[in-house]
């Protein structure tokens, strides 16, 4: 009787689960022991995740629709609906919520990538001879500019899109962007009716 195939995990799957584990060591310790966020830990996780979606979407994305004749793999698009979702959270500024949200959809994100036939498996297999060159490119991916957070209404409203494209909510974001559109409203029905007719 033949035994089932063990899955070794090629250069691919094991430099980014790697980079997976080191983000989710990060992001567990953005938090402290009574719930506060430590900016400093978090600004470590927010930049190193943006490098490694920066490495999937630049780099590992296209070389996979090359590889594959010139069509995007099945699962491209819920990745990249996912990566738009984490970007969109690292705009605001962190609180337990948010690293909450994040750390629900990595949990699923990251299965499809290095589960059985996920990315990672799929463009091992793919690159065939040009795994190595692939390799150099990835470990050199640049540090992404990382931008100051933002709480604005329009932020906000963005998380909320991003969110919701990809199947995910984060009902705080729909509360306070409520409250601010409330606020703006007031103030600018207070400044309308200041004005001399």
């Amino acid at each position: 009787m033949m035994q089932p195939q063990r899955y070794e995990p090629g250069p691919v799957t094991r430099f980014l689960a790697e980079d997976h584990r080191r983000l989710e060591q990060l992001l567990r310790t953005s938090v402290d022991s009574t719930g506060r966020v430590m900016q400093g830990t978090y600004e470590y996780f927010r930049a190193g995740l943006l490098r490694h979606i920066g490495m999937e979407e630049k780099i590992l994305l296209p070389a996979a629709q090359r590889w594959n004749g010139g069509t995007s793999l099945s699962m491209a698009a819920k990745l990249r609906l996912d990566h738009g979702a984490l970007a969109a959270l690292l705009m605001p500024t962190p609180t337990t919520d948010s690293l909450g949200t994040i750390h629900r959809i990595l949990g699923q994100h990251n299965l499809l990538e290095e589960g059985p036939d996920g990315l990672y498996e799929m463009c091992d297999r793919l690159a065939g001879l040009e795994v190595e060159q692939l390799m150099t490119r990835l470990r050199a991916a640049p540090e992404p500019a990382v931008i100051p957070h933002s709480d604005t209404p329009a932020v906000l409203g963005a998380v909320h899109r991003a969110l919701e494209r990809a199947g995910y909510t984060w009902a705080r974001i729909s509360a306070e962007q409520r409250n601010q559109e409330k606020a703006q409203d007031t103030s600018k029905h207070c400044s309308n009716s200041n004005r001399p007719d």
